[in-house]
C-alpha cells in the first residue's frame, strides 16, 4: 500500500527549465553530446527501473538482512534487482569511457539517485559508497590500482565501503587506533574494528573493496597521523589476480530502527592485506573525497523519501472522506468530504510539496555546480563551481534529511491512525528518514562544517558567490511581473543572510563558543534561504515555459506558500543565532544534570 512513482515530469522540468542543464553541459567538454534527448531517455529508463524492479521491493526489504556465520543475505529480490542494475550500466553512469562506464554528467546521476532513493532507499545503499571509492582512487590512487580496482567498481562486479568509525570514535576521528603495519613489499597488514559500515558484507557481488583508515606505526598522534588503505574482502594483487579471502570479517549487523534493508556492518580487520591509497599520513584528504560524495548522496536520500511520503500522503487525503469543510460540504455527492479540503491537511501537504520540488532544484543545482567543477574548460570557472558546490553540499545533505524526517511526521498525520499501521507504510518511511539525518555526518557535523570550513575559515567564499547569484536571479528578472511579489522579499533575505554571517564572525572573533553554538540555526537558516531562491526560479522557469495555465498557477501558489509559512522559519533561526551561547553554556559541566 506504499506506493511511488518516479517524478519524472518534474524532474524535466527542473533539468530543462529551471537549471537549463543541456545548455550549461554543452559549455562543458566532456559533457557537450549531452542533451535534451540524452537526459530524457536516462530519465525514461531510470524510472521504469526504478519504479518495476526496486520500487515493488520497498517493504520487502524492511524484514531486514538476515546475518549467519559471517555472511549477510538481502532481502528477497534485492540480489536479482542488483545484477538488473548493473547488466544495465546504472552503476558506471558517470565514470569515463576508459574505466568502463558511460561518462554521463553528475547532475544526471543526481537524478537518477533520487529516484533510487524514492523508490527503494535501502537497496540504494549497496552501490551508494562505490562512486565515492572509484573518486577516491581515481584522484589517489596508484596508476596500478586505478587499472585493478576502478573497473570492477565500475561495472558492478564489486562494490566499496568507506571505513571510518571505531566503537570508541566517531566524528573524531583523531581517536581511531587501526594499525597499518608494512610488511616490506608495499602491502601493509591492518587490524583494527570498524563499525557502521554500509553494505560492509552482503551477497551481491564477487568482492567488496573496503577504503580503510588506519595508522602507521610512526604516525604522528591525532588527524594527521592518518593514512588510507585500500583492503578487499578477497585479495588482489598489482595484476588484478583475485586470491584467497582476506582477513576481514563481519562480526555481526546492526538492529536499526530503519533501513532494515541495508547491512550495517561491524567488520573485524586481522592483519588483513592491504594496499595504501596516497601519501602517508594524508588519508583524510582521500577519505574526504569519498564523505563529500557520500553527503550529497545521503541529501538525495532525503529527497527522495519526501517525495515518496509526499506522494502516499497526497493520495490519501484525496480519496480518504473526513468530515465536512469548515465552509460546508464541498462534495455533497459524498458522505464526507475527503481530507484535502482541509486548511490544516493542505498544510501538511505543501509543506511536504515545497521541500520536495524546491528540494530538487536545490540538490540538482549542487550536483550540476559538480560538473562544472570537474569539467568546465576555464580553470576559474571550475574553482568557483567547486566552491559553491562544497558550501552547498552540508546544505543539501543536513535540509534534505531533516526536511524528509518532518514530512514523513506530516505523512503520518494526514493518515491518522493507519499511519502507524505497518501495512501502510508510512512507519517505515520515518523510520528510514530517521537515519539518514545521522549517518554520514549528523546535522549537527553539517552545521559545523558548514559554519566553520565553508563560511568562516573560508572567508565567506562560498556564500559571496552564491549570493551574488542571488543577486544575480533577481537584477535578470527584475520586470518580471509573476516574480513581483518574490524578488523584493528574496533579496531583502539574502542581503540579511550576508549581514548574519557577518555578526557571527564579528563575535566568534571574541568567543569560541558562538560559532558552533550558532551552528545549528545557521544551517537552517541558510537553507531556507536557499529553497527560497530556489522556488522563485521554478516560478520564472514555469512563466518563461510552454507548460499548462494550471502547472503555472500551481508553481506560482506553492511558491507563496513557501514564502508566507515555511520562510519565516527562518527568523526564529536568526534570533536563535543572534541570542549567542550565554544561555547554552552558563551552567557548569557538573551542573547540567542537577535536578534537586
Amino acid at each position: 500500500m506504499n506506493n511511488y512513482r518516479s517524478p519524472l515530469n518534474d524532474l524535466r522540468f527542473v533539468l530543462h527549465h529551471v537549471l537549463k542543464a543541456p545548455e550549461v553541459l554543452a559549455t562543458l567538454p566532456a559533457h557537450a553530446e549531452t542533451g535534451a534527448e540524452i537526459i530524457d531517455a536516462v530519465l525514461e529508463e531510470g524510472g521504469r527501473f526504478c519504479d518495476q524492479v526496486i520500487g515493488p521491493l520497498y517493504q520487502e526489504g524492511d524484514k531486514g538482512c538476515r546475518f549467519e556465520n559471517g555472511g549477510v543475505t538481502t532481502p528477497k529480490g534485492f540480489r536479482a534487482a542488483f545484477q538488473a542494475f548493473t547488466e544495465g550500466g546504472w552503476s558506471g553512469l558517470t565514470a569515463p569511457a576508459e574505466e568502463g562506464g558511460q561518462g554521463l554528467p553528475y547532475v544526471l546521476d543526481g537524478a537518477f539517485k533520487e529516484l533510487i532513493n524514492g523508490a527503494n532507499v535501502a537497496w540504494g545503499t549497496f552501490p551508494l559508497l562505490g562512486h565515492g571509492a572509484v573518486e577516491a582512487l581515481r584522484h589517489y590512487g596508484e596508476d596500478w590500482q586505478k587499472q585493478v580496482f576502478l573497473a570492477p567498481l565500475v561495472d558492478g562486479r564489486w562494490t566499496g565501503t568507506m571505513c571510518l568509525t571505531e566503537p570508541h570514535c566517531g566524528t573524531d576521528l583523531g581517536l581511531l587506533k587501526t594499525k597499518a603495519e608494512p610488511l616490506g613489499d608495499g602491502r601493509y597488514a591492518i587490524s583494527g574494528q570498524k563499525i557502521f559500515i554500509t553494505a560492509g558484507e552482503h551477497d551481491m557481488t564477487d568482492n567488496i573493496v573496503h577504503l580503510v583508515l588506519a595508522r602507521l606505526p610512526d604516525a604522528p598522534a591525532g588527524v594527521k597521523g592518518i593514512s588510507l588503505f585500500v583492503v578487499p574482502k578477497f585479495k588482489v594483487d598489482r595484476e588484478g589476480n583475485v586470491g584467497e579471502r582476506n582477513a576481514v570479517a563481519c562480526g555481526s549487523i546492526e538492529h536499526k530502527m530503519g533501513l532494515h534493508g541495508s547491512a550495517t556492518c561491524v567488520m573485524n580487520f586481522d592483519a588483513a592485506e592491504g594496499w595504501m591509497v596516497g601519501a602517508p599520513n594524508k588519508g583524510l584528504s582521500a577519505m574526504f573525497v569519498m564523505m563529500n560524495s557520500a553527503r550529497l548522496g545521503v541529501g538525495l536520500q532525503g529527497l527522495g523519501l519526501i517525495e515518496r511520503a509526499w506522494q502516499n500522503a497526497l493520495a490519501y487525503a484525496y480519496d480518504r472522506l473526513q468530515m465536512r469543510a469548515a465552509g460546508g460540504a464541498a462534495y455533497p455527492d459524498k458522505p464526507a468530504d475527503p481530507l484535502i479540503v482541509h486548511p490544516d491537511i493542505r498544510r501538511m501537504l505543501l509543506t511536504c510539496r515545497a521541500f520536495a520540488e524546491g528540494g530538487r532544484v536545490l540538490a540538482l543545482y549542487a550536483t550540476l555546480q559538480a560538473d562544472v567543477a570537474h569539467n568546465a574548460g576555464d580553470e576559474a570557472a571550475r574553482a568557483e563551481a567547486d566552491t559553491v558546490v562544497s558550501f552547498l553540499t552540508p546544505i543539501v545533505k543536513g535540509l534534505l534529511t531533516e526536511a524528509a524526517v518532518e514530512c514523513a511526521y506530516h505523512a503520518q498525520q494526514v493518515y491518522g491512525g493507519h499511519g502507524y499501521i505497518a501495512e501502510w507504510g508510512m512507519d517505515q518511511i520515518a523510520r528510514d528518514a530517521r537515519i539518514t539525518t545521522i549517518y554520514e555526518g549528523t546535522t549537527q557535523i553539517q552545521a559545523l562544517d558548514l559554519i566553520g570550513r565553508k563560511t568562516l575559515m573560508a572567508n565567506g567564499a562560498g556564500l559571496k558567490l552564491v549570493l551574488g547569484r542571488i543577486a544575480a536571479f533577481c537584477k535578470e528578472n527584475a520586470g518580471n511581473a509573476a516574480l513581483a511579489e518574490f524578488l523584493p522579499v528574496l533579496a531583502k533575505r539574502a542581503e540579511q543572510w550576508g549581514e548574519l554571517t557577518q555578526r557571527i564572525g564579528a563575535k566568534a572573533a571574541g568567543d569560541a563558543n558562538v560559532a558552533p553554538a550558532a551552528a545549528y540555526d545557521y544551517l537552517f537558516y541558510s537553507g531556507y534561504l536557499t529553497l527560497a531562491w530556489c522556488w522563485a526560479q521554478r516560478v520564472a522557469a514555469a512563466e518563461a515555459s510552454s507548460a499548462s495555465a494550471a502547472f503555472k498557477q500551481a508553481q506560482r501558489e506553492v511558491a507563496r506558500f513557501y514564502f508566507a509559512k515555511l520562510l519565516p522559519r527562518a527568523d526564529y533561526h536568526a534570533a536563535a543565532i543572534d541570542a549567542g551561547p550565554a544561555a547554552l553554556m552558563a551552567l557548569a559541566d557538573a551542573d547540567v544534570g542537577v535536578q534537586s
